[in-house]
Protein backbone atom coordinates (compact mmCIF):
# COMPACT_ATOMS: atom_id res chain seq x y z
CA UNK A 1 0.00 0.00 0.00
CA UNK A 2 2.98 2.28 0.60
CA UNK A 3 4.40 1.74 -2.54
CA UNK A 4 1.21 2.44 -3.93
CA UNK A 5 0.33 5.80 -2.37
CA UNK A 6 4.04 7.03 -3.17
CA UNK A 7 3.36 5.82 -6.52
CA UNK A 8 0.32 8.17 -6.62
CA UNK A 9 2.22 10.84 -4.59
CA UNK A 10 4.78 11.00 -7.14
CA UNK A 11 2.47 11.61 -10.36
CA UNK A 12 0.99 14.26 -8.27
CA UNK A 13 4.20 16.02 -7.98
CA UNK A 14 4.82 15.86 -11.75
CA UNK A 15 1.09 16.55 -12.63
CA UNK A 16 1.47 19.73 -10.46
CA UNK A 17 4.66 20.90 -11.70
CA UNK A 18 3.92 20.30 -15.08
CA UNK A 19 0.16 22.76 -14.40
CA UNK A 20 2.51 25.40 -12.94
CA UNK A 21 5.09 25.16 -15.42
CA UNK A 22 2.34 25.24 -17.99
CA UNK A 23 0.34 28.33 -16.30
CA UNK A 24 3.86 30.06 -16.54
CA UNK A 25 4.66 29.87 -20.22
CA UNK A 26 0.60 30.77 -20.72
CA UNK A 27 1.80 33.92 -18.85
CA UNK A 28 4.69 34.83 -21.23
CA UNK A 29 2.53 35.35 -24.31
CA UNK A 30 0.55 38.34 -22.73
CA UNK A 31 2.89 40.64 -22.14
CA UNK A 32 5.07 39.57 -25.05
CA UNK A 33 1.84 39.76 -27.86
CA UNK A 34 2.03 44.14 -26.14
CA UNK A 35 6.00 44.21 -27.00
CA UNK A 36 5.91 42.71 -30.79
CA UNK A 37 4.26 43.78 -33.33
CA UNK A 38 2.63 41.36 -36.20
CA UNK A 39 6.14 40.59 -37.67
CA UNK A 40 7.78 39.80 -34.09
CA UNK A 41 4.39 37.65 -33.16
CA UNK A 42 4.50 35.27 -36.56
CA UNK A 43 8.31 35.26 -36.05
CA UNK A 44 8.13 34.00 -31.98
CA UNK A 45 5.38 31.73 -32.99
CA UNK A 46 7.41 30.02 -36.20
CA UNK A 47 10.50 29.43 -33.80
CA UNK A 48 8.33 27.95 -30.62
CA UNK A 49 7.09 26.07 -32.64
CA UNK A 50 9.86 24.16 -34.59
CA UNK A 51 11.79 24.07 -31.56
CA UNK A 52 9.24 22.47 -29.40
CA UNK A 53 8.70 19.59 -31.97
CA UNK A 54 12.22 19.37 -32.15
CA UNK A 55 12.19 18.80 -28.93
CA UNK A 56 9.20 16.28 -28.15
CA UNK A 57 10.93 14.31 -31.34
CA UNK A 58 14.58 14.63 -29.40
CA UNK A 59 13.49 13.81 -25.88
CA UNK A 60 9.67 12.55 -26.03
CA UNK A 61 9.17 9.05 -24.72
CA UNK A 62 12.94 7.90 -23.83
CA UNK A 63 12.64 9.79 -20.27
CA UNK A 64 9.23 7.32 -19.29
CA UNK A 65 11.63 4.37 -20.63
CA UNK A 66 14.63 5.27 -19.20
CA UNK A 67 12.63 5.72 -15.65
CA UNK A 68 11.07 2.12 -16.69
CA UNK A 69 14.93 0.38 -17.20
CA UNK A 70 15.78 1.69 -14.20
CA UNK A 71 13.51 0.97 -11.44
CA UNK A 72 13.31 -2.48 -12.57
CA UNK A 73 17.10 -2.46 -12.16
CA UNK A 74 17.72 -1.50 -8.93
CA UNK A 75 14.88 -3.37 -8.08
CA UNK A 76 16.53 -6.23 -8.92
CA UNK A 77 19.58 -4.83 -7.08
CA UNK A 78 21.49 -4.03 -10.02
CA UNK A 79 22.54 -0.71 -9.80
CA UNK A 80 25.65 -1.16 -11.54
CA UNK A 81 22.88 -2.11 -14.60
CA UNK A 82 20.96 0.93 -13.77
CA UNK A 83 23.80 3.47 -14.35
CA UNK A 84 25.58 1.77 -17.12
CA UNK A 85 21.72 2.92 -18.58
CA UNK A 86 21.56 5.93 -17.79
CA UNK A 87 25.62 6.51 -19.15
CA UNK A 88 24.69 5.36 -22.32
CA UNK A 89 21.31 7.85 -22.08
CA UNK A 90 23.68 10.39 -21.64
CA UNK A 91 25.44 10.02 -24.93
CA UNK A 92 22.59 9.79 -26.49
CA UNK A 93 21.67 12.95 -25.13
CA UNK A 94 24.77 14.70 -25.99
CA UNK A 95 24.54 13.32 -29.95
CA UNK A 96 20.95 14.10 -30.46
CA UNK A 97 21.09 18.02 -28.76
CA UNK A 98 24.51 18.61 -31.11
CA UNK A 99 22.66 17.37 -33.93
CA UNK A 100 19.42 18.81 -33.20
CA UNK A 101 20.76 22.31 -32.45
CA UNK A 102 23.12 22.41 -35.90
CA UNK A 103 20.31 21.56 -38.16
CA UNK A 104 18.10 24.07 -36.65
CA UNK A 105 20.79 26.30 -36.71
CA UNK A 106 21.90 25.96 -40.23
CA UNK A 107 18.57 25.28 -41.75
CA UNK A 108 16.96 27.89 -39.92
CA UNK A 109 16.34 30.60 -42.89
CA UNK A 110 15.35 27.61 -45.29
CA UNK A 111 12.35 26.70 -43.02
CA UNK A 112 11.61 30.42 -42.04
CA UNK A 113 11.67 31.19 -46.02
CA UNK A 114 9.38 28.09 -46.57
CA UNK A 115 6.54 29.17 -44.00
CA UNK A 116 6.96 32.97 -45.71
CA UNK A 117 8.19 34.32 -42.73
CA UNK A 118 11.83 35.12 -43.47
CA UNK A 119 11.92 37.04 -40.51
CA UNK A 120 11.73 34.17 -38.29
CA UNK A 121 15.70 33.44 -39.14
CA UNK A 122 16.96 35.28 -35.97
CA UNK A 123 14.72 33.50 -33.45
CA UNK A 124 14.97 30.36 -34.75
CA UNK A 125 18.73 30.67 -34.51
CA UNK A 126 18.58 31.96 -31.27
CA UNK A 127 16.60 29.44 -29.15
CA UNK A 128 18.32 26.40 -30.79
CA UNK A 129 20.95 26.44 -28.64
CA UNK A 130 18.35 25.55 -25.93
CA UNK A 131 18.20 21.76 -27.68
CA UNK A 132 21.95 21.12 -26.63
CA UNK A 133 20.82 20.95 -22.85
CA UNK A 134 17.40 19.92 -22.70
CA UNK A 135 17.92 16.14 -24.56
CA UNK A 136 20.09 15.71 -20.98
CA UNK A 137 17.91 17.32 -18.92
CA UNK A 138 15.02 14.80 -20.36
CA UNK A 139 17.88 12.16 -19.47
CA UNK A 140 18.30 13.20 -16.07
CA UNK A 141 14.79 13.68 -14.89
CA UNK A 142 13.69 10.31 -16.33
CA UNK A 143 16.78 8.60 -14.04
CA UNK A 144 15.33 10.23 -11.21
CA UNK A 145 11.88 9.24 -12.14
CA UNK A 146 13.28 5.59 -11.57
CA UNK A 147 15.04 6.28 -8.48
CA UNK A 148 11.50 7.75 -6.94
CA UNK A 149 12.68 11.08 -7.06
CA UNK A 150 9.79 13.55 -8.30
CA UNK A 151 10.83 16.60 -6.57
CA UNK A 152 14.00 17.25 -8.48
CA UNK A 153 11.91 16.70 -11.66
CA UNK A 154 9.06 19.62 -10.67
CA UNK A 155 11.49 21.75 -9.02
CA UNK A 156 13.38 22.31 -12.70
CA UNK A 157 10.21 22.38 -14.43
CA UNK A 158 9.39 25.25 -12.54
CA UNK A 159 12.66 26.95 -12.49
CA UNK A 160 13.28 26.51 -16.10
CA UNK A 161 10.08 28.03 -16.81
CA UNK A 162 10.36 30.90 -14.20
CA UNK A 163 13.98 31.74 -16.06
CA UNK A 164 12.58 31.62 -19.42
CA UNK A 165 9.96 34.08 -18.51
CA UNK A 166 11.38 36.42 -16.83
CA UNK A 167 14.51 36.64 -19.08
CA UNK A 168 12.58 36.04 -22.32
CA UNK A 169 10.50 39.00 -21.33
CA UNK A 170 13.27 41.08 -19.85
CA UNK A 171 15.24 40.58 -23.14
CA UNK A 172 12.32 41.41 -25.35
CA UNK A 173 11.72 44.88 -23.58
CA UNK A 174 15.50 45.89 -23.73
CA UNK A 175 15.32 45.58 -27.45
CA UNK A 176 12.30 46.99 -28.03
CA UNK A 177 13.63 50.31 -26.66
CA UNK A 178 17.12 50.21 -27.51
CA UNK A 179 15.16 50.52 -31.21
CA UNK A 180 15.87 46.89 -32.62
CA UNK A 181 13.26 45.72 -34.96
CA UNK A 182 10.80 43.49 -34.42
CA UNK A 183 12.66 40.30 -35.35
CA UNK A 184 15.21 41.00 -33.00
CA UNK A 185 13.00 41.27 -30.42
CA UNK A 186 11.64 37.88 -30.82
CA UNK A 187 15.24 36.45 -31.08
CA UNK A 188 15.42 37.67 -27.61
CA UNK A 189 12.00 36.63 -26.22
CA UNK A 190 13.12 33.21 -27.76
CA UNK A 191 16.70 33.32 -26.33
CA UNK A 192 14.61 33.45 -22.67
CA UNK A 193 14.28 29.19 -23.68
CA UNK A 194 18.31 29.36 -23.32
CA UNK A 195 18.48 30.44 -20.09
CA UNK A 196 15.87 28.04 -19.25
CA UNK A 197 17.53 25.20 -19.83
CA UNK A 198 20.70 26.31 -18.38
CA UNK A 199 18.52 26.69 -15.30
CA UNK A 200 16.68 23.48 -15.31
CA UNK A 201 20.17 21.85 -16.35
CA UNK A 202 22.45 23.14 -13.07
CA UNK A 203 19.42 22.42 -11.02
CA UNK A 204 19.63 18.81 -12.40
CA UNK A 205 23.44 18.64 -11.70
CA UNK A 206 23.05 19.68 -7.91
CA UNK A 207 20.33 17.11 -7.41
CA UNK A 208 23.01 14.58 -9.39
CA UNK A 209 25.60 15.42 -7.24
CA UNK A 210 23.23 15.30 -3.94
CA UNK A 211 22.07 11.90 -5.03
CA UNK A 212 25.81 10.40 -5.31
CA UNK A 213 26.53 10.99 -2.46
CA UNK A 214 23.66 9.19 -1.08
CA UNK A 215 24.53 6.15 -2.97
CA UNK A 216 28.01 6.55 -1.15
CA UNK A 217 26.43 6.08 2.33
CA UNK A 218 24.70 3.73 0.91
CA UNK A 219 27.22 1.47 -1.05
CA UNK A 220 25.27 1.90 -3.92
CA UNK A 221 27.85 3.05 -5.99
CA UNK A 222 29.41 -0.46 -5.80
CA UNK A 223 29.59 -2.11 -9.38
CA UNK A 224 29.69 -5.67 -10.36
CA UNK A 225 31.72 -6.50 -13.36
CA UNK A 226 29.13 -8.07 -14.98
CA UNK A 227 27.13 -5.38 -14.88
CA UNK A 228 29.48 -2.74 -16.23
CA UNK A 229 29.72 -5.28 -19.91
CA UNK A 230 25.75 -4.96 -21.02
CA UNK A 231 26.78 -3.71 -24.89
CA UNK A 232 25.28 -0.10 -25.68
CA UNK A 233 23.94 -1.51 -28.55
CA UNK A 234 21.78 -3.79 -26.79
CA UNK A 235 20.48 -0.68 -24.41
CA UNK A 236 19.61 1.82 -27.18
CA UNK A 237 17.60 -1.28 -28.92
CA UNK A 238 15.57 -1.58 -25.40
CA UNK A 239 15.56 2.25 -25.39
CA UNK A 240 13.89 2.79 -29.35
CA UNK A 241 12.07 -0.44 -28.97
CA UNK A 242 9.69 1.10 -26.06
CA UNK A 243 10.30 5.04 -26.90
CA UNK A 244 9.80 5.23 -30.61
CA UNK A 245 5.95 4.47 -30.06
CA UNK A 246 5.54 7.01 -26.94
CA UNK A 247 7.40 9.56 -28.87
CA UNK A 248 4.99 9.62 -31.85
CA UNK A 249 2.34 9.59 -29.76
CA UNK A 250 2.84 12.56 -27.79
CA UNK A 251 3.52 14.32 -31.02
CA UNK A 252 -0.17 15.13 -31.48
CA UNK A 253 -0.25 18.91 -30.03
CA UNK A 254 3.55 19.84 -30.85
CA UNK A 255 2.81 18.14 -34.66
CA UNK A 256 -0.68 20.18 -35.23
CA UNK A 257 1.33 23.55 -34.14
CA UNK A 258 4.06 22.81 -36.18
CA UNK A 259 1.56 22.43 -39.24
CA UNK A 260 0.14 25.27 -38.43
CA UNK A 261 2.57 28.11 -38.20
CA UNK A 262 4.56 26.30 -41.21
CA UNK A 263 1.06 26.02 -43.85
CA UNK A 264 -0.78 29.25 -42.05
CA UNK A 265 1.02 32.22 -44.56
CA UNK A 266 1.35 29.87 -47.43
CA UNK A 267 -2.13 29.07 -47.45
CA UNK A 268 -3.65 32.26 -46.55
CA UNK A 269 -1.37 34.67 -48.44
CA UNK A 270 -2.70 34.64 -51.67
CA UNK A 271 -6.43 35.37 -49.93
CA UNK A 272 -5.38 38.03 -47.91
CA UNK A 273 -1.79 39.94 -48.71
CA UNK A 274 1.99 38.98 -46.84
CA UNK A 275 0.75 41.34 -44.36
CA UNK A 276 -2.91 40.52 -43.09
CA UNK A 277 -1.49 36.50 -43.36
CA UNK A 278 1.46 37.51 -41.20
CA UNK A 279 -0.95 39.14 -38.65
CA UNK A 280 -3.02 36.22 -38.36
CA UNK A 281 -0.48 33.90 -37.69
CA UNK A 282 1.11 36.35 -34.95
CA UNK A 283 -2.69 36.35 -33.35
CA UNK A 284 -2.88 32.41 -33.74
CA UNK A 285 0.66 31.62 -31.72
CA UNK A 286 0.71 34.15 -29.40
CA UNK A 287 -3.13 34.72 -28.89
CA UNK A 288 -5.45 31.45 -29.68
CA UNK A 289 -3.06 29.13 -28.97
CA UNK A 290 -2.15 30.85 -25.10
CA UNK A 291 -5.59 30.95 -24.39
CA UNK A 292 -6.67 27.00 -25.81
CA UNK A 293 -3.74 25.90 -23.61
CA UNK A 294 -5.90 26.77 -20.75
CA UNK A 295 -9.31 24.19 -20.47
CA UNK A 296 -6.51 21.23 -20.62
CA UNK A 297 -4.53 22.05 -17.86
CA UNK A 298 -6.99 21.16 -15.18
CA UNK A 299 -8.48 18.33 -16.56
CA UNK A 300 -5.23 16.72 -17.34
CA UNK A 301 -4.35 17.30 -13.93
CA UNK A 302 -7.25 15.74 -12.25
CA UNK A 303 -7.40 12.91 -14.66
CA UNK A 304 -3.62 12.27 -13.98
CA UNK A 305 -3.93 10.86 -10.39
CA UNK A 306 -6.54 8.22 -11.95
CA UNK A 307 -4.28 7.02 -13.88
CA UNK A 308 -1.80 4.93 -12.15
CA UNK A 309 -4.77 3.28 -10.95
CA UNK A 310 -5.91 2.20 -14.26
CA UNK A 311 -2.20 0.56 -15.12
CA UNK A 312 -2.38 -1.02 -11.61
CA UNK A 313 -5.93 -2.39 -12.10
CA UNK A 314 -4.94 -3.59 -15.65
CA UNK A 315 -1.58 -5.37 -14.56
CA UNK A 316 -4.22 -7.33 -11.44
CA UNK A 317 -6.78 -8.28 -14.19
CA UNK A 318 -9.27 -6.37 -11.91
CA UNK A 319 -11.48 -5.78 -14.70
CA UNK A 320 -14.51 -4.23 -12.59
CA UNK A 321 -12.28 -1.83 -11.13
CA UNK A 322 -11.00 -1.19 -14.70
CA UNK A 323 -13.52 -0.38 -16.35
CA UNK A 324 -15.07 1.97 -13.25
CA UNK A 325 -11.63 3.60 -13.35
CA UNK A 326 -11.67 4.23 -17.13
CA UNK A 327 -15.31 5.86 -16.99
CA UNK A 328 -14.77 8.26 -14.25
CA UNK A 329 -11.27 9.37 -15.76
CA UNK A 330 -13.02 10.19 -18.86
CA UNK A 331 -15.82 11.70 -17.06
CA UNK A 332 -13.93 13.57 -14.60
CA UNK A 333 -11.79 15.05 -17.76
CA UNK A 334 -14.98 16.18 -19.44
CA UNK A 335 -16.81 17.79 -16.90
CA UNK A 336 -13.73 19.25 -15.53
CA UNK A 337 -12.62 20.59 -18.89
CA UNK A 338 -16.19 21.93 -20.40
CA UNK A 339 -16.67 25.16 -17.92
CA UNK A 340 -13.57 26.35 -18.96
CA UNK A 341 -14.29 25.78 -22.58
CA UNK A 342 -17.56 27.68 -22.58
CA UNK A 343 -16.53 30.67 -20.36
CA UNK A 344 -13.17 31.38 -22.81
CA UNK A 345 -15.25 30.38 -25.74
CA UNK A 346 -18.28 32.48 -24.64
CA UNK A 347 -16.17 35.46 -23.57
CA UNK A 348 -13.35 35.38 -26.43
CA UNK A 349 -14.46 38.88 -27.29
CA UNK A 350 -13.54 40.18 -23.38
CA UNK A 351 -10.62 37.91 -23.02
CA UNK A 352 -9.14 39.31 -26.25
CA UNK A 353 -9.37 42.93 -25.18
CA UNK A 354 -8.40 41.97 -21.36
CA UNK A 355 -5.26 40.16 -22.34
CA UNK A 356 -4.03 41.41 -25.20
CA UNK A 357 -3.45 44.68 -27.51
CA UNK A 358 -6.02 44.80 -30.07
CA UNK A 359 -9.84 43.05 -30.60
CA UNK A 360 -8.52 41.37 -33.38
CA UNK A 361 -8.93 37.57 -33.39
CA UNK A 362 -11.39 37.13 -31.09
CA UNK A 363 -13.46 34.83 -32.93
CA UNK A 364 -10.10 32.71 -34.09
CA UNK A 365 -9.76 32.36 -29.97
CA UNK A 366 -13.37 31.40 -29.82
CA UNK A 367 -12.83 28.44 -32.70
CA UNK A 368 -9.94 26.79 -31.16
CA UNK A 369 -10.63 26.83 -27.11
CA UNK A 370 -14.03 25.77 -28.65
CA UNK A 371 -11.76 22.12 -30.22
CA UNK A 372 -9.78 22.07 -27.36
CA UNK A 373 -12.25 19.91 -25.10
CA UNK A 374 -11.72 16.60 -28.66
CA UNK A 375 -8.02 17.77 -27.44
CA UNK A 376 -9.08 16.62 -23.78
CA UNK A 377 -10.41 13.94 -24.78
CA UNK A 378 -7.54 12.74 -27.38
CA UNK A 379 -4.88 13.18 -24.19
CA UNK A 380 -6.74 10.92 -21.43
CA UNK A 381 -7.60 8.21 -24.19
CA UNK A 382 -4.60 8.21 -25.56
CA UNK A 383 -2.95 8.10 -22.06
CA UNK A 384 -5.38 5.27 -20.97
CA UNK A 385 -4.47 3.32 -23.88
CA UNK A 386 -1.21 3.99 -22.99
CA UNK A 387 -1.96 2.62 -19.41
CA UNK A 388 -3.82 -0.26 -20.94
CA UNK A 389 -0.19 -1.25 -22.85
CA UNK A 390 -1.13 -0.65 -26.24
CA UNK A 391 1.86 2.71 -27.22
CA UNK A 392 1.23 1.19 -31.09
CA UNK A 393 -2.37 1.39 -31.04
CA UNK A 394 -2.12 5.17 -29.90
CA UNK A 395 1.17 5.86 -31.70
CA UNK A 396 -1.02 5.02 -34.98
CA UNK A 397 -4.02 6.90 -34.08
CA UNK A 398 -1.92 10.04 -33.76
CA UNK A 399 -0.09 9.77 -37.19
CA UNK A 400 -3.96 8.88 -38.40
CA UNK A 401 -5.13 12.21 -36.94
CA UNK A 402 -1.73 14.43 -38.11
CA UNK A 403 -3.02 12.92 -42.04
CA UNK A 404 -6.20 13.93 -41.64
CA UNK A 405 -5.03 17.75 -40.34
CA UNK A 406 -2.88 17.68 -43.78
CA UNK A 407 -5.53 16.61 -45.81
CA UNK A 408 -8.40 19.10 -43.86
CA UNK A 409 -6.13 22.31 -43.83
CA UNK A 410 -5.69 21.95 -47.70
CA UNK A 411 -9.01 21.18 -48.22
CA UNK A 412 -11.32 23.82 -45.58
CA UNK A 413 -8.54 26.50 -45.75
CA UNK A 414 -9.43 28.00 -49.17
CA UNK A 415 -13.38 28.44 -48.49
CA UNK A 416 -12.81 29.09 -44.95
CA UNK A 417 -9.03 30.64 -44.12
CA UNK A 418 -7.88 30.32 -41.20
CA UNK A 419 -11.27 28.98 -39.62
CA UNK A 420 -10.60 26.07 -41.87
CA UNK A 421 -7.34 25.39 -40.61
CA UNK A 422 -8.64 25.62 -36.90
CA UNK A 423 -11.20 23.92 -38.00
CA UNK A 424 -8.86 20.80 -39.23
CA UNK A 425 -7.64 20.98 -35.82
CA UNK A 426 -11.01 20.04 -34.27
CA UNK A 427 -11.59 17.51 -36.57
CA UNK A 428 -7.98 16.35 -35.80
CA UNK A 429 -8.66 15.77 -32.61
CA UNK A 430 -12.03 14.00 -32.66
CA UNK A 431 -10.75 11.53 -35.10
CA UNK A 432 -7.77 10.28 -32.48
CA UNK A 433 -10.31 10.44 -29.88
CA UNK A 434 -12.42 8.17 -31.78
CA UNK A 435 -10.41 5.85 -32.67
CA UNK A 436 -8.71 5.69 -29.02
CA UNK A 437 -12.51 4.91 -27.79
CA UNK A 438 -12.75 2.12 -30.47
CA UNK A 439 -10.03 0.54 -29.28
CA UNK A 440 -10.38 0.94 -25.89
CA UNK A 441 -14.35 -0.62 -26.28
CA UNK A 442 -12.43 -3.56 -27.63
CA UNK A 443 -10.75 -4.10 -24.52
CA UNK A 444 -13.05 -2.86 -21.56
CA UNK A 445 -16.67 -2.80 -21.22
CA UNK A 446 -17.49 1.26 -20.16
CA UNK A 447 -19.63 3.95 -20.36
CA UNK A 448 -18.57 7.61 -20.02
CA UNK A 449 -22.19 8.57 -19.64
CA UNK A 450 -24.94 6.85 -20.23
CA UNK A 451 -27.72 8.15 -20.55
CA UNK A 452 -26.85 11.64 -19.85
CA UNK A 453 -25.91 12.95 -22.62
CA UNK A 454 -28.60 15.00 -23.17
CA UNK A 455 -28.52 16.49 -19.66
CA UNK A 456 -24.73 17.25 -20.55
CA UNK A 457 -25.18 18.92 -23.86
CA UNK A 458 -28.53 20.86 -22.21
CA UNK A 459 -26.15 22.24 -19.66
CA UNK A 460 -23.77 23.12 -22.02
CA UNK A 461 -26.16 25.01 -24.92
CA UNK A 462 -27.47 27.03 -22.04
CA UNK A 463 -24.39 28.00 -20.13
CA UNK A 464 -23.18 29.29 -24.02
CA UNK A 465 -26.06 30.76 -24.38
CA UNK A 466 -25.89 32.60 -20.52
CA UNK A 467 -22.15 33.24 -21.20
CA UNK A 468 -22.28 34.82 -24.51
CA UNK A 469 -25.28 37.01 -23.08
CA UNK A 470 -23.70 38.48 -20.08
CA UNK A 471 -20.34 38.78 -22.14
CA UNK A 472 -22.47 41.20 -24.26
CA UNK A 473 -24.05 43.03 -21.46
CA UNK A 474 -20.47 43.46 -19.95
CA UNK A 475 -19.19 44.99 -22.84
CA UNK A 476 -21.42 47.66 -22.92
CA UNK A 477 -19.73 49.15 -19.75
CA UNK A 478 -16.86 49.74 -22.22
CA UNK A 479 -19.04 52.83 -23.37
CA UNK A 480 -18.42 54.48 -20.10
CA UNK A 481 -15.86 52.58 -18.19
CA UNK A 482 -11.85 52.47 -19.61
CA UNK A 483 -12.02 49.40 -21.72
CA UNK A 484 -9.90 46.98 -20.06
CA UNK A 485 -12.16 48.07 -16.71
CA UNK A 486 -15.08 46.61 -18.85
CA UNK A 487 -13.92 43.54 -20.16
CA UNK A 488 -12.52 42.46 -16.99
CA UNK A 489 -15.75 43.04 -15.31
CA UNK A 490 -17.24 40.93 -18.62
CA UNK A 491 -14.91 38.14 -18.20
CA UNK A 492 -15.91 38.25 -14.10
CA UNK A 493 -19.93 38.02 -14.97
CA UNK A 494 -19.32 35.29 -17.42
CA UNK A 495 -16.67 33.43 -14.90
CA UNK A 496 -18.99 33.61 -11.81
CA UNK A 497 -22.11 32.79 -13.80
CA UNK A 498 -20.66 29.75 -15.63
CA UNK A 499 -18.99 28.39 -12.20
CA UNK A 500 -21.90 28.67 -10.36
CA UNK A 501 -24.73 27.70 -12.94
CA UNK A 502 -22.24 24.24 -14.12
CA UNK A 503 -22.29 22.13 -11.05
CA UNK A 504 -25.96 23.13 -10.34
CA UNK A 505 -27.15 22.26 -13.98
CA UNK A 506 -25.15 18.78 -13.78
CA UNK A 507 -26.57 17.52 -10.84
CA UNK A 508 -30.50 18.97 -11.55
CA UNK A 509 -30.28 17.39 -14.83
CA UNK A 510 -28.49 14.11 -12.94
CA UNK A 511 -25.35 14.28 -15.22
CA UNK A 512 -23.72 13.69 -11.53
CA UNK A 513 -25.45 11.19 -9.40
CA UNK A 514 -25.23 10.47 -5.34
CA UNK A 515 -24.31 7.56 -6.17
CA UNK A 516 -21.39 7.82 -7.45
CA UNK A 517 -20.24 10.46 -5.70
CA UNK A 518 -17.51 8.87 -4.01
CA UNK A 519 -15.60 7.62 -6.60
CA UNK A 520 -14.73 11.35 -7.61
CA UNK A 521 -11.43 13.35 -6.48
CA UNK A 522 -12.06 14.81 -3.34
CA UNK A 523 -12.04 18.73 -4.57
CA UNK A 524 -15.18 17.51 -6.98
CA UNK A 525 -16.74 15.92 -3.75
CA UNK A 526 -16.35 19.14 -1.63
CA UNK A 527 -17.96 21.12 -4.80
CA UNK A 528 -21.00 18.83 -5.54
CA UNK A 529 -21.54 17.49 -1.90
CA UNK A 530 -23.85 20.43 -0.75
CA UNK A 531 -25.50 20.09 -3.92
CA UNK A 532 -26.60 17.08 -4.05
CA UNK A 533 -30.09 18.06 -1.58
CA UNK A 534 -31.00 19.65 -4.79
CA UNK A 535 -31.87 15.94 -6.12
CA UNK A 536 -34.72 13.76 -5.31
CA UNK A 537 -33.66 10.33 -5.29
CA UNK A 538 -30.48 7.93 -5.02
CA UNK A 539 -29.84 8.02 -8.66
CA UNK A 540 -29.95 4.78 -10.77
CA UNK A 541 -26.78 4.36 -12.38
CA UNK A 542 -23.08 4.88 -11.92
CA UNK A 543 -22.21 4.58 -15.07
Amino acid sequence: MAKKESFIKGTLILAAAALVARVLGLVQRVPLEHIFGAVGNASYTVANTVYLMLLTVATAGIPSTLSKMVSERYALKRPGEANRVYKAALIFAVFIGVVMTVLLYVLAPVYANYTKQPEATPAIRAIAPALLLFPAIAMMRGYFQGRGNMAANGISQIMEQVLRVITGIGLAFFLLHANYTDEWVAAGASFGGVLGSISAFGIMIWYSIKMRRDDRKLQLEDLSAGDEQIPLMLIYRDIFKLSIPIVLSSLAVPAINFIDSTLVKPLLIDQMGNLAATNTLGILGSRAQSIAGIPPILSIALSASLLPVIAAAFARGDRPHLERQITLAMRVSILTGMPIVIILCSAAYSVNGLLFSSLEGSGIIGLLTLGTIFQITMSITSSILIGLGKVNLSMGHVIVGIIVKLIASFALAPVFGIYGIIGATGICFLVITLLNLRSMKQMVSFEIMRGRWTGFLLTVVILFGVGYGLNYVGDLTTSFLPPRVGFFLACCLVGVAVLVLYPVMLVLLRVVRRDELGSYPRVLQKVLRPLMRLQRGSGTSAN
